[in-house]
């Protein structure tokens, strides 16, 4: 404790530090006070049906990256997901289309670009989902719009005040990364996250010392103790890497040597990130859509499908998390153009041919990791149900896996490392015992 409260007093010393915590804050709570900024024609007291409907599905993925916004018809309610959308439609594009793929080789400039591009399809995204949330807004509470406000004088300042609050989520986000501490969108998505923690936490506490077959104290350390090993496996998730060593050829200029250093490509165990998640419970929203737009009777695959914590849905839901670890894996990581600058460069893998042996021995190597990092990113979101077996209310059984702990995990190592930087800098120890933390592994040679 006094290691902790040495360093936070070097970063109050840091004057540079110092000033991007403090924009980092400000800039966090202003984000935080416009999600309570309820669109104007809403009566927020009738809003309490909305607020039901996101109990599962993409509805509370949704509500969870807003902070509560989305349910609570705010100004922000659409939050940064649109962007995050355009961002992956994007990063497939590079993939998919040559023009993005000469435009993502052409350094800072073709970077510019893409960034301009997916600014303007964010906005286009946003001139669709915005109408659809008032439209589901006016299906699921229709009675919370104000006395003589009428639906069709207010779509059209509604999205507009949606869109643009979103694209000011975005440029806070962009504030926080070149004037704060951390990556501001990630953050942004993190503080939405834990802002829901403490109400979570009290309720279960109060659940678990009023109600009789609950457990009591000790059922609740030993959530607690289960939540600080599901932490620490998350931890080793995202920090884990696969080095594949790299020679660089020896090259003497004039009296002057330059190569010869072995370097290694960090191969991260969690490549995909939370992406493989986000995109099974998009489709696992599919069986509740269903039944919403069907009259005939639900059947009973369909129903056990909808439930969270039956053994049909986790099933499913394991497999297409597998399925999109490896699909993203591959869509995001070229083996071959890895190879291909590591030969431009005069670069090799010890025992292995320069060129398509390259690109082989490291497509073979990313699939060998890949799956054991998939079933561990698969156990890792069927937690919230698995903490559900121990009658963990649903608010807090979330912060044990899934997309909320991943996200906090990978964003609080981040930002740590971030100020960490700052600090090393300045010769002053780290926000850890051992002075830094360990996470990239070592330095991509590509």
């Amino acid at each position: 404790m006094k290691k902790f409260i040495e360093t936070l007093k070097n970063c109050w010393k840091v004057e540079d530090l110092r000033q991007r915590l403090l924009i980092t804050i400000l800039f966090t709570a202003i984000y935080r006070f416009g999600s309570f900024v309820v669109l104007p024609g809403i009566n927020p007291a009738l809003l309490e049906k909305l607020q039901s409907q996101t109990a599962g599905g993409l509805m509370s993925l949704l509500d969870m990256f807003s902070g509560g916004a989305f349910s609570h018809a705010s100004i922000f309610a659409l939050g940064i997901m649109p962007y995050i959308s355009a961002s992956i439609v994007m990063q497939l594009l590079a993939v998919a289309v040559p023009y993005f793929q000469k435009m993502q080789r052409e350094g800072e400039s073709g970077h510019k670009k893409i960034n301009w591009y997916t600014r303007v399809l964010t906005v286009v995204i946003l001139l669709f989902q915005a109408p659809s949330y008032l439209m589901n807004l006016k299906m699921q509470a229709s009675g919370a719009l104000a006395t003589g406000v009428s639906w069709t004088t207010f779509m059209i300042p509604a999205t507009i005040i949606l869109a643009a609050g979103s694209m000011f989520i975005l440029w806070l986000g962009e504030r926080i990364t070149d004037k704060g501490v951390g990556n501001g969108v990630s953050l942004i998505i993190m503080i939405g996250i834990i802002a829901r923690l403490p109400q979570a936490f009290i309720q279960e506490v109060s659940s678990r010392f009023t109600a009789i077959t609950s457990g009591g104290l000790v059922m609740f350390i030993v959530e607690i103790v289960i939540l600080y090993a599901v932490v620490c496996a998350s931890i080793l998730l995202v920090q884990g890497t696969r080095k594949v060593p790299v020679q660089y050829a020896k090259r003497v200029v004039g009296n002057k040597q330059y190569g010869g250093a072995r370097q290694y490509i960090p191969l991260k165990l969690f490549a995909a990130n939370v992406m493989p998640i986000i995109f099974a419970q998009a489709l696992m929203f599919i069986p509740l859509a269903v039944v919403q737009y069907s009259t005939d009777n639900t059947s009973s695959v369909l129903q056990s499908l909808m439930n969270t914590k039956s053994l049909a849905y986790n099933c499913v839901y394991v497999l297409l998390i597998v399925a999109f670890t490896y699909f993203y894996t591959a869509i995001t990581l070229n083996p071959t153009q890895m190879a291909e600058d590591m030969k431009r460069n005069n670069g090799f893998i010890p025992g292995v041919k320069p060129g398509k042996d390259t690109a082989d021995y490291i497509d073979t190597v990313m699939t060998r990791i890949t799956g054991p990092g998939s079933l561990f990113i698969a156990f890792i979101a069927v937690m919230p149900a698995l903490a559900g077996l121990l009658n963990v209310q649903d608010a807090f059984g979330q912060f044990f896996g899934g997309t909320s702990l991943l996200i906090l995990v990978g964003v609080v190592i981040d930002t740590l490392q971030q100020i960490e930087s700052h600090l090393m800098m300045r010769h002053y120890d780290g926000l850890l015992n051992s002075g830094h933390t360990r996470g990239n592994g070592g330095v991509a040679a590509y």
